[in-house]
C-alpha cells in the first residue's frame, strides 16, 4: 500500500510552479496559408496532467484570438528531449516554447530557486499574489540574459511525500529513507535537513525505481503522483 502524507503544508517549490519560456521561432506548414505561423511547443508532462491539459486549452486561445493564423504544435511526454535538453532547444530556436520546472530552470536561473524554500508561503493565494506582483514579474525577466523570455506560471500543487511502505507523519519517520528528488541542490538538502537520504532520478525513471525498491518514497504534487500511476 502506498502511503500519501502532505508535509509541505505551506511550502511551493517552483519545481510544481513551472514557468512557460518562448523564444521567437517558428515553423512554416505548407498545408496552411503563408500568413499562417506554427510555435512550436515541447515539455515533458504526461497528457493526462493538469499543467498538460491548461497548455493545450492555452493552444486552442491562440488559435481561436488568431483567427488562426497562429497556432501551437505540442511535443509532450519528452519527445523532443528532457527538460535540460528542452531548455537549450529553446535557447537556440529550434523550438519556441517550453513548460520548466524549477530544479531544471535554476541551474540557468538562479533567482527563481527562491520558489523552492521550504514553507516560503503561508497559502496558495499567498503563493499567486507574489506571482503576480512586480516580484513575479521581476523572476519572469530573468531569464532574458540567457536567451529565454518568461510567460506565465503553472501551479500544479503543493508537494507531498508519498512512500510505499511507511506513512511519514513527522521529519522523524524520514530518517534513513531513500527519498527521490529532482537533480536540484535546494531538493537535496531539504530532504538532508529533515533526515532523508535523498536519491536525485528523472521523473520518468520514479515508477520502475519504486517498483524495484531502488527508493522507498518520493515527494511530489498531486497531480504528478496520479497521473503516473505512482499509486500502483
Amino acid at each position: 500500500m502506498m502511503h500519501i502524507n502532505k508535509f509541505y503544508k505551506s511550502t511551493v517549490l517552483l519545481l510544481t510552479c513551472s514557468i512557460v519560456f518562448l523564444l521567437g521561432c517558428n515553423k512554416s506548414n505548407p498545408d496552411t496559408p503563408n500568413d499562417t505561423k506554427t510555435l512550436i511547443m515541447a515539455h515533458a508532462m504526461h497528457l493526462e496532467h493538469p499543467v498538460s491539459k491548461a497548455m493545450a486549452f492555452m493552444d486552442e486561445r491562440v488559435e481561436e484570438i488568431s483567427d488562426g493564423k497562429l497556432k501551437i504544435e505540442m511535443y509532450p511526454n519528452q519527445q523532443l528531449g528532457s527538460e535540460r535538453e528542452l531548455l537549450e532547444l529553446v535557447q537556440i530556436g529550434t523550438v519556441a516554447m517550453t513548460k520548466i520546472s524549477g530544479a531544471a530552470l535554476g541551474k540557468i536561473v538562479p533567482e527563481v530557486t527562491i520558489f523552492s524554500l521550504p514553507y516560503l508561503f503561508r497559502s496558495e493565494a499567498h503563493l499567486h499574489a507574489v506571482q503576480k506582483s512586480e516580484i513575479g514579474a521581476e523572476i519572469l525577466e530573468k531569464g532574458a540574459a540567457y536567451g529565454l523570455k518568461g510567460l506565465t506560471y503553472y501551479d500544479a500543487g503543493f508537494r507531498s511525500f508519498y512512500t510505499v511502505d511507511n506513512p511519514i507523519r513527522t521529519p522523524s519517520d524520514l530518517q534513513g529513507m531513500k527519498i527521490r528528488v529532482q537533480e536540484s541542490q535546494m531538493a537535496i538538502q531539504t530532504m538532508q535537513a529533515l533526515g532523508a537520504s535523498p536519491t536525485p532520478l528523472s521523473y520518468g525513471e520514479l515508477y520502475t525505481a519504486l517498483q524495484s525498491g531502488v527508493v522507498d518514497g518520493a515527494e511530489n504534487n498531486p497531480p504528478s503522483f496520479h497521473t503516473a500511476r505512482h499509486y500502483e
